[in-house]
């Protein structure tokens, strides 16, 4: 493993490491923990002891999950915002509940730290005005005390008692415990799994690159065999160089089919191996690329018996199988092949300047079927010999 992959990988590792210790903030920071009130107080009406246990409060997100015991008193004013808050308590008196209104534009820390100030061991803060008994969990970073939220009806009945002068005694118990949809363990594993599957897929790409480019340095060096096999099969070419006078420079002569262009005396043209003729600056970087005729696809390299060291993918030559079952379709097939003929009038037009020889296809008189380099077209015109015949 190089230098550059290992640093990958760490930074890997780290920021999983730091995904880890995020996801299990996160799980601390959204779990819910419930408190069970034990409320009780001396009836005046009645004197009798009233007593009932509620699951009310809810802890608040930075308040020790602990149990505390102690008497309520109410804050004065209740909102309980600013230092010289007043708390009917006796002298002295330790392990005491301070009870306070939400709101006011001060902040639960506020609060809290103050009642602590005071003496208080723990805080009750209930919800403002037209909030029912709806509570939430409480943001309050810096305070030591436990501090739980209640409903703005059971606040309210409670500041009843106490305006009233009932003495109001309150336990608050840890209740039961609501964690996020995942606990931090779930998310643990989820962050290793990620962390699994990111450097698998790393892994592959990697695998993949590697792969993809041994492969192109394959086809780059088969291209180059290809190129350099194409350069000797050029030079084996025939050669010729068109002169007043030539049919092939004639007004009814075929053009060239790179170029399209009009072949004139002087021009230089390279002779294919199938017949088919074009300018040799033309036709030679067309065979350094494709290595095929461009009109009949026929492979030079093949005709030419040139050797080739590179796997190269079979050309698949379809033959036609078309019925002749109409004189419209012999007489096209006749005029196309009697078309081909013309434009590649190859070795036989070039060379009948220079000597002369029996019409093509007969010997001595006896009248020969010509040959084709293509099957398909060898067998077209064995088929309209038996129809003609």
């Amino acid at each position: 493993m190089g230098p550059l992959a290992s640093r990958d990988v760490f930074s890997w590792l780290l920021l999983a490491s730091v995904l880890q210790v995020s996801s299990v903030r996160l799980a601390e920071a959204s779990y819910l923990c419930t408190a069970y009130l034990n409320i009780s107080y001396t009836n005046p009406e009645n004197n009798r002891s009233t007593w009932f246990q509620e699951e009310m409060g809810l802890y608040g997100q930075d308040s020790p999950k602990a149990y505390v015991k102690g008497n309520v008193y109410l804050a004065s004013p209740t909102y309980g915002c600013d230092d010289d808050t007043f708390y009917g308590r006796p002298n002295g008196s330790k392990g005491w509940i301070a009870l306070i209104q939400r709101g006011n534009g001060c902040t639960f820390t506020e609060k809290i730290n103050i009642a602590a100030m005071n003496g208080a061991a723990a805080a009750i803060i209930f919800n403002d005005f037209g909030s029912e008994n709806r509570v939430i969990q409480m943001s309050h970073p810096g305070t030591t005390i436990v501090a739980i939220m209640i409903g703005n009806y059971r606040g309210m009945e409670l500041v009843q008692l106490l305006d009233q002068g009932v003495p109001v005694a309150i336990a608050i118990e840890v209740g039961k415990q609501h964690g996020p949809w995942m606990s931090h363990y779930s998310v643990f594993f989820v962050s290793i799994s990620f962390f699994i599957v990111t450097a698998a897929t790393v892994g592959y790409f990697i695998f993949y690159s590697a792969r993809r480019l041994n492969s192109l340095r394959q086809q780059n060096r088969s291209q180059k065999k290809l190129k350099a096999e194409a350069k000797k099969a050029i030079g084996q070419l025939q050669v010729r160089t068109l002169r007043q006078g030539d049919q092939e420079i004639g007004p009814d002569a075929d053009a060239c089919a790179v170029c399209i262009d009009s072949y004139k005396a002087g021009d230089v043209l390279s002779i294919l191996t199938c017949n088919h003729f074009f300018h040799k600056s033309c036709i030679e970087p067309w065979l350094l690329e494709h290595r095929t005729c461009p009109m009949c696809k026929c492979d030079i390299l093949k005709a030419l018996g040139v050797e080739l060291d590179v796997e190269e993918q079979p050309q698949i030559s379809v033959p036609d199988f078309r019925p002749f079952s109409t004189s419209e379709d012999l007489h096209s097939e006749t005029a196309s092949h009697t078309h081909s003929e013309t434009a590649s009038s190859g070795y036989a037009s070039m060379h009948g300047n220079e000597h002369l020889a029996p019409p093509e296809g007969t010997h001595n008189g006896v009248q020969e079927e010509p040959h084709y380099d293509n099957l398909a077209f060898e067998s077209d015109v064995h088929n309209q010999s038996e129809v003609r015949t």
